[in-house]
């Protein structure tokens, strides 16, 4: 039976992974009686941790939210991504980056001295993208309370000449920036915003049941928007050329293409962009020959480049 300091952290650990933890299962997982589970149980809510009894055929526990903040107590792996995520935050972009370094003095002084010099030798250097933009965390919030609440966000946009009326769904970030994913009521459709172009108008607008973003996946649906692809995930341009290369060396640089080999130095790329114009230059990129076997739209895009690259070198 591992010791009581560990064991009260393991118990903890596992209270805070889910909801509602029966208590045979607690004991099965720490290797432990159910008596035991209840004697720690006792512990932690002395420590100050709210855990409540859940009635049931099997019963059980519950880490609810206190009033006052307990000791942290954190297990290795917590430390370590602790650490990782605040070294981060510093680039985010939302303007948090003085107070993710304060946090990160504030967790290292209270962590045991082994946990301590783990976070210590832990060096991360997170690069900003060149065209990162910084976002008011204030603003983040704003948004956030919104669609928290499901009600309808007002705000003026950098660039646009009126306010617009939103139903917002989701923050993400892509590329060093942060966008909000919403239903545009003037508009009638999905749209994505850049967050560091947004001024929140209060108050906000009526309450809103929730839609279904496209596809209804939001990863999928901004990446769609960003790729130009469509809400399944498809590029509108897709064609076939032969490529004079080994098959290995291709697929290496094909992304989201199929490449299937026809020799030792030749394989057949299947690709598609967001253009034809796109896809040609992708496949112009080999330094090698390359022979289009269609469609038409390709071949056009090809003669096309061919003649704008001549004009280039006049």
């Amino acid at each position: 039976m591992p010791k009581t300091s560990a064991r009260l952290l393991a118990l903890l650990s596992l209270l805070q992974a889910r909801r509602d933890w029966p208590g045979a299962l607690l004991a099965e997982r720490l290797a432990i009686s159910e008596r035991t589970v209840r004697r720690d149980v006792d512990r932690l809510r002395e420590l100050g941790y709210p855990i409540t009894a859940v009635k049931g055929p099997d019963g059980g526990y519950r880490l609810d939210a206190g009033s006052q903040l307990p000791p942290l107590l954190f297990d290795d792996e917590q430390a370590v991504a602790l650490a990782v995520a605040l070294q981060v935050a510093t680039t985010s972009g939302a303007g948090i980056a003085e107070a993710a370094a304060r946090a990160l003095t504030t967790v290292r002084q209270v962590l045991p001295a082994r946990l301590r010099h783990r976070v210590d030798t832990l060096r991360v250097s997170a690069v900003p993208a060149p065209h990162e933009a910084q976002v008011d965390s204030a603003v983040l919030l704003a948004i956030s309370a919104a669609s928290h609440a499901g009600e309808v966000l007002r705000f003026d946009y950098a660039g646009a000449e009126v306010p617009r009326r939103v139903e917002p769904h989701h923050l993400v970030t892509w590329g060093g920036r942060w966008y909000l994913v919403a239903f545009d009521l003037d508009r009638d459709d999905w749209r994505t915003f850049r967050v560091d172009r947004i001024t929140p108008k209060v108050p906000t607008g009526p309450r809103f049941t929730e839609r279904e973003v496209p596809g209804g996946d939001v990863s999928a649906f901004v990446w769609s928007r960003f790729r130009g692809v469509d809400a399944s995930g498809e590029w509108p341009c897709r064609g076939e050329a032969v490529v004079h290369l080994p098959a290995r060396e291709v697929a290496q640089y094909a992304r989201e293409g199929a490449v299937r080999e026809l020799g030792p130095d030749r394989c057949l790329l299947s690709s598609g962009s967001w253009s034809w114009m796109a896809l040609a230059a992708s496949l112009a990129h080999f330094d090698a020959e390359v022979e289009v076997v269609g469609p038409q739209e390709l071949r056009d895009a090809f003669t096309l480049l061919a003649a704008r690259c001549a004009r280039a070198v006049r």
